[in-house]
């Protein structure tokens, strides 16, 4: 009896020890959400080369690796940070509305990927990393702003808002500022 007992013993815990393997994280990986190209959303384990080659890495179910690049994908959302896809460059959304104001986390310019069999290298967005943007999410266009262009980039996002207007106005060069510009038209009422 004392042998059976040990056995059994044995082989719960065994079980016990292959769970809690199975349940574990890989290291490096954290938990998100991507959606695909074609809007399908997935639930994932995802390890973040966003600022390394504009890439991400997913772990399936069946312990399987699969790599996405910023053209395979509309959007990522790590650890509660939300990113966009334009163009092949993800983006982390500052804020988000009618207008979003996004920061640069990637350079995807001359990376190379396949349509089929076809190379085809990306020219990615303007600017660089960290730089800031305001993209119109109605008519999909995406505006760096810069020190020079900030009055121009206001005047052209908040035509028809005066408030979001003069708060642009006000963020002395310092350009992460503009959010507020940014919250401010999204918040207006129409």
């Amino acid at each position: 009896m004392k042998i059976l007992t040990t056995l059994a013993l044995t082989v719960l815990s065994f079980t016990i020890m292959e769970a809690d393997a199975q349940s574990d994280i890989p290291k490096g990986f954290s938990t998100g959400t991507i959606t695909l190209a074609d809007g399908t959303r997935q639930s994932c384990l995802l390890k973040d080369y966003i600022r390394k080659n504009a890439s991400i890495t997913i772990v399936t179910t069946g312990h399987k690796k699969i790599n996405y690049d910023g053209t395979d994908l509309l959007a990522a959302e790590i650890n509660g940070t939300k990113y966009i896809c334009i163009y092949g460059d993800f983006f982390k959304v500052l804020c988000e509305g009618e207008l979003s104001f996004l920061q640069k986390s990637s350079d995807a310019s001359g990376k190379l990927s396949y349509n089929g069999t076809e190379p085809i290298f990306s020219n990615g967005t303007d600017g660089k990393r960290d730089d800031y943007f305001v993209y119109n999410t109605n008519d999909k266009q995406l505006n760096l702003i810069s020190k020079k262009n900030v009055g121009e980039i206001a005047a052209k996002s908040f035509a028809d808002c005066t408030a979001a207007l003069d708060k642009a106005k006000t963020i002395n060069g310092d350009l992460s500022q503009f959010r507020g510009a940014v919250e401010e038209y999204n918040n207006r009422t129409r």
